[in-house]
């Protein structure tokens, strides 16, 4: 196993034991890794707190990334404790559900900007507040879906949030480069998530992949974890500006498997 040992990172997203965050948070706790978590509001506490001890983690902190006052207080909070991190995970993202079904161009420009806040901007503002507790260089990973490049059905503005944080990702690492801090973002496959559950027809879709990605199977919370592990280990030092499936080869296929064309 790529080894963490030493390392000190944040977890933004963890909703409960099946979030593609949590599968990262766990892999790296196993990899050696020192983590905390960041929770907006105390309903998500008693849902991240046990997670959190399962890792020998005692490190929780609020944050809200709407929020200035409250992310100058998560950093200032981590920058107290520990001096220093090594690396930050963003797995955060959202959208107003009633207006994922239907056509994209009926978006209105409140629920656009809030979509692009969260999903987007968010994890620019957080590449700002830990680029200063990296003194020694460190890792930014976020969280994509191929939705960003390729139509989906009922994913509609979310997909060209996406989009934008893709090409974020790429400025960023261009912008952090020089201090030794890649970014990386990983796109999974459908996922059996909660975020995932508040698309319409997800259930058909984690189907349609299962049948038809070349590997013939969804993503793993184990496989992103994996994944998440490389990149903010030593073993991805000249990995930076990325966006790393892991869906089972799903992005590469134009067609369904001949098996299952009508």
């Amino acid at each position: 196993m790529i080894s963490m040992n030493g390392k000190r990172g944040l977890i933004m997203g963890v909703a409960n034991d099946r979030s593609i965050a949590w599968g990262i948070a766990n892999a790296m706790h196993k990899a050696g890794a020192e983590l905390a978590f960041s929770y907006q509001g105390e309903n998500l506490l008693k849902r991240v707190k046990p997670l959190a001890e399962s890792t020998g983690s005692d490190f929780m902190v609020e944050a809200d990334v709407t929020d200035d006052a409250s992310m100058d207080a998560c950093f200032a909070e981590l920058k107290d404790r520990w001096g220093s991190i090594d690396f930050v995970v963003h797995a955060i993202a959202y959208s107003d559900k009633n207006e994922l079904t239907g056509r994209v161009s009926d978006t209105s420009r409140a629920n656009f900007a809030q979509s692009m806040d969260i999903s987007c901007y968010s994890f620019m503002d957080v590449a700002r507040r830990a680029r200063d507790i990296m003194p020694n260089g460190g890792t930014l990973l976020t969280l994509t879906y191929d939705g960003s490049q390729r139509i989906t059905p009922n994913y509609n503005v979310m997909g060209v949030a996406k989009a934008a944080l893709e090409s974020a990702t790429r400025y960023l690492a261009a912008d952090l480069g020089p201090q030794q801090i890649r970014v990386n973002a990983i796109s999974p496959g459908p996922m059996k998530t909660l975020a995932g559950a508040a698309i319409a027809g997800a259930r058909r879709t984690f189907k349609y992949a299962e049948q038809n990605a070349p590997l013939r199977s969804n993503a793993t919370l184990g496989a992103i974890g994996g994944t998440a592990v490389y990149l903010a280990s030593d073993a991805g030092a000249s990995t930076t500006g990325e966006i790393i499936h892991v869906d089972g080869g799903l992005h590469t296929m134009m067609m369904p498997a001949l098996e299952n064309l009508g």
